[in-house]
């Protein structure tokens, strides 16, 4: 039998540790980056970023992008528009969708908090990773974005 770091990990091994890691850091993003009065979930707020991104969208696009119900998805949306944060207003192409669109409110809020998670995450990289793990946490970020997609 080989030496346990050279034999390739089992896909249901990999399947199990995953999730865990990424809940921590997900706790740990949401702890350093938002103040103790923030009252938009991590759900609301990821939406919000991606709105603010890439610009007018549909509740539909924006629910098969996130991989949620579109019920799940309108309820986000809804929360984040009565809060002021993001806009609707009809289709200019085609009348029967709404497009949903972030406010200079919306902006201004995504615009404090992302700076302030991606300082935090830096100085953590810099100081515990060596620069091998680094490579290995980029090339592991794209293998994640990779499977959100399949």
């Amino acid at each position: 039998m080989g030496c346990p770091s050279m034999t390739a990990p089992l896909p249901r091994d990999v399947a199990r540790h995953l999730p865990r890691a990424m809940i921590r850091l997900r706790a740990r993003l949401r702890t350093e980056s938002a103040p103790g009065s923030m009252r938009w979930t991590w759900s609301q707020l990821t939406i919000l970023s991606r709105i603010a991104k890439e610009g007018p969208t549909t509740v539909s696009a924006l629910a098969v992008s996130e991989h949620v119900r579109h019920q799940s998805m309108a309820e986000t949306v809804a929360a984040l528009r009565q809060g002021g944060l993001v806009a609707a207003k009809p289709d200019p192409t085609d009348g029967r969708k709404t497009l949903v669109s972030a406010t200079s409110a919306g902006r201004k809020l995504i615009s404090t908090i992302t700076p302030v998670r991606e300082a935090w995450l830096e100085a953590a990289i810099e100081q515990n990773l060596t620069p091998a793990e680094r490579r290995t946490l980029l090339k592991a970020a794209d293998i994640m974005e990779r499977l959100a997609d399949c």
